[in-house]
């Protein structure tokens, strides 16, 4: 037995010196990609680009941070889009989730590819140590590192709904803001910068487009383009609509305090439906719960005494004719 034992430790530490030497070797991969390089002169470019800074949001990234995005070119590069169409999309998809760096595509993929590399080492490692190497543990390693593969595809998607829908549930009241700044005398572009500055603490990412909206327009960008922009950028139906009627108030020349209560007007309208489409579908879901947790419980004790009652009076009845 102290044989045995003594086989089976070792071939744990064995395994477990194999594992921690694929992580170290990782780690100095990491060092290398992630070394050189003029750090404050990318800290201070990045913040120059960032319209957020003039809110005083000064961002600094952490040497782990500044390490992926330099080593991220090099991990990217298996994955990178094969036609413009497929980079595009890609480049589409990271807007709506907020990121639009020009370095957010290879960063983006290159998390993909470390994920796949470290859910494979864990994964493979791990069921290594347990299940040993056999088919199974294989199975389940490749099941790992498809997930952790696919992993920052899942993130993206939850941080652009969270974004949209912050997006969504600002405008009404950003619009308010804009119709009383146009009514009292103000510009469009100075209307914006209003509610770029009165909503950066309710509505954050509002807040944010439009005032990128702003420093776009203070560059030489045509209004038509930044609104067109604007609507493209945050993936928003509405603000796509709304981005469509300020571009045809001013190319007409008609009232904008008017395009922007109307449209004001029908967001809310279409907010209150979806409040009502929501309520009207709690009946149904609610049903789910009901059958599975509620009505067992309910079964245990109204019916419960009476099955207790049956057994203690008719199965000795029973037995003793």
């Amino acid at each position: 037995m102290l044989v045995l034992a003594a086989v089976i430790s070792s071939a744990l530490l064995t395994k477990f010196a194999i594992f921690g030497a694929v992580v170290a070797g990782m780690w100095g991969l990491f060092e290398f990609f992630g070394g050189g390089g003029n750090a404050r002169t990318a800290e201070r470019l990045a913040e120059l680009s960032d319209p957020r800074t003039r809110h005083g949001d000064k961002q600094r990234d952490s040497s782990m941070t500044k390490m992926l995005k330099s080593a991220s070119p090099r991990l990217a590069a298996p994955l990178q889009p094969k036609t413009e169409a497929e980079e595009g999309k890609l480049k589409q998809r990271l807007q709506h989730a907020g990121f639009r760096g020009e370095t957010a595509t290879s960063v983006f993929l290159g998390m993909k590819f470390l994920c796949l590399v470290v859910g494979f080492f864990v994964g493979g490692g791990s069921m290594a140590v347990i299940k040993g190497l056999t088919q199974e543990a294989g199975m389940i390693t490749v099941a790992i590192s498809g997930l952790m593969f696919y992993l920052p595809d899942i993130v993206v998607h939850f941080i652009k709904k969270s974004r949209q829908d912050q997006i969504f549930y600002g405008m009404p009241d950003a619009l308010d803001l804009m119709v009383v700044c146009v009514e009292a005398g103000l510009g469009l572009d100075q209307a914006m910068r209003k509610v770029s500055d009165e909503m950066a603490k309710s509505y954050p990412v509002l807040a944010e487009e439009f005032g990128l909206c702003n420093l776009h327009l203070q560059m030489g960008r045509a209004r038509n383009d930044v609104l067109h922009d604007l609507g493209q950028r945050t993936g928003v139906d509405d603000l796509k609509a709304l981005s469509a009627i300020l571009i045809q108030a001013d190319k007409f020349g008609s009232s904008v305090a008017q395009a922007l209560r109307v449209q004001s007007d029908s967001m809310r309208t279409r907010r209150s439906q979806m409040a009502e489409e929501k309520a009207a579908k709690t009946a149904v879901k609610l049903i789910f719960p009901l059958v599975i947790f509620i009505f067992p419980a309910i079964f245990v004790v109204l019916v419960g005494p009476a099955a207790i009652t049956m057994i203690n009076e008719m199965f000795p009845a029973m037995q003793g004719n």
